[in-house]
């Protein structure tokens, strides 16, 4: 049985969100189906005012509604120390916990050939500007552990390296309440690596 053609057209629309395959989007559908009108609009609503004021920091590229965002505009926070993450989530995610209280810089993605995404797609060009501009004592290197990850943050560091700061990366190995046994050999070697003292 086929499902009209509005509900096919939700469904398409759905498949397209990063993470939902053809069931869970009509999952979604029938539950959206299912919805008040009110909630349906109040919904909708939401979507159109987040594509209307949010936008990127001029300064870390983060989302946000005021620019400078916040986090830029706060003037207690380190400026001498800069992480860099891949994306606006992986800020959120360090902003959470509350232990960093420098500044960011998000680039947008990775370096990634093999999707057509290099360095002139990243916002690596104002980072390397923000860095030779001076002030800035340490970079973090915050991006995600995967081949694409390591592989930018590869290219960063020949670049960041000749500027005359500090370079480091977040550590990386066995998280809390973790066995030995159910971590892969690259897991363990960087834990092994980059053991700290007692």
């Amino acid at each position: 049985m086929a499902y009209t053609k509005s509900l096919e057209d939700l469904i398409n629309h759905l498949t397209r969100l990063p993470g939902i395959g053809p069931k869970t989007a009509q999952r979604l559908a029938m539950f959206i189906l299912g919805m008040s009108d009110a909630e349906v609009k109040d919904m909708a609503r939401s979507m159109v005012r987040v594509k209307q004021k949010v936008k990127r920091c001029s300064t870390c590229f983060f989302v946000t509604e005021s620019d400078p965002c916040p986090i830029c505009a706060d003037e207690q926070r380190n400026g001498t120390i800069l992480l860099v993450v891949e994306d606006s989530e992986d800020l959120a995610a360090v902003e959470k916990t509350g232990a960093y209280r420098g500044r960011y810089h998000v680039l947008s993605g990775v370096l990634s050939p093999l999707e057509g995404i290099g360095p002139q797609d990243l916002n690596i060009e104002p980072l390397v500007e923000k860095i030779k501009a001076g002030g800035i004592g340490e970079v973090v290197l915050a991006v995600n552990p995967t081949m694409e990850g390591e592989a930018t943050a590869i290219y960063l560091a020949r670049l960041i390296k000749p500027l005359g700061v500090k370079l480091t990366r977040l550590a990386r190995g066995i998280p809390v309440g973790g066995q030995l046994n159910q971590y892969d050999d690259v897991t363990l070697e960087k834990a092994i690596s980059g053991r700290l003292e007692f």
